[in-house]
């Protein structure tokens, strides 16, 4: 299988436990498609550089993700009517530690938890 980084912002909108709910359904999408979430973080609710659908700002959340194709993670993506951007990156290797966007912005807002890595094998 392949490695993967799938970011996406949600609307500026929805509440923390929304965010969440919306992020348990994609981390379902992904054991569907036979993948497994090795970890996700939350960013916070950050500017946007521009307007996007209306929204001035949005959640941040990254998975990162072990699974064999992106295709229909990335059509529920578009689906969605809460995603208003995603990007999904294949990588060789997930960063050991905590990523510097969820250590200086995911501890401001009442969503956040921080992250305990586990084992990756």
């Amino acid at each position: 299988m392949a490695l993967y980084e799938s970011t996406f912002i949600v609307r500026q909108d929805l509440s923390s436990q929304d965010v969440e709910k919306v992020t348990d359904t994609f981390a379902q999408v992904i054991k569907d498609c036979k993948g497994k979430v090795v970890n996700k973080e939350y960013w916070g609710l950050r500017n946007l550089a521009y307007k996007v659908k209306k929204n001035k700002k949005g959640h941040y959340v990254i998975l990162f993700i072990d699974i064999p194709s992106v295709d229909e993670l990335q059509r529920q993506y578009k689906l969605s009517e809460d995603v208003i951007r995603y990007l999904n990156i294949k990588v060789e290797e997930f960063p050991k530690e905590e990523t510097p966007l969820a250590r200086q912005g995911g501890a401001k807002y009442a969503g956040a938890k921080k992250v305990v890595r586990g084992d990756r094998k």
